[in-house]
């Protein structure tokens, strides 16, 4: 929302009490969307990173072809709100890729480590 002269916010010509409710938290429920879609994907098996990800993909293309054409305030909100929570999903995803791909990577090391600690150990066995 746009302040006024005065500092006080102003209220926007074309929304709605509904779509002025969304906009004030659309950031929050996005978060609790992305926090849950998380603990699904976590917790089912049947659910993989790839269909969020592709999940992701099409919501965002919905976004992207919606977003100016859509009039109704609060179906902007509630479009945002669906688009931002499916990339923090996505950036969930994504981090637990990365956190896999070092762990990966730091199991590798130590086990590296550990050969050469045993054949080194071999001289003196």
């Amino acid at each position: 929302m746009a302040g006024s002269p005065l500092g006080h916010p102003a209220i926007e010509a074309h929304s709605s009490r509904a779509s002025r409710w969304l906009r004030e938290r659309r950031l929050r429920l996005a978060l609790w969307i992305a926090v849950l879609e998380g603990i699904v994907v976590a917790v089912r098996g049947d659910i993989s990173r790839w269909t969020v990800v592709v999940i992701a993909g099409l919501v965002l293309l919905v976004y992207m072809a919606l977003r100016d054409r859509l009039h109704w305030d609060a179906g902007r909100q509630i479009l945002w709100v669906v688009a931002a929570s499916q990339v923090m999903a996505l950036l969930v995803v994504i981090l637990a890729f990365v956190v896999g791909a070092i762990a990966l990577v730091l199991v590798v090391l130590f086990a590296i480590v550990a050969l050469v600690y045993l054949f080194s150990d071999l001289r003196h066995t």
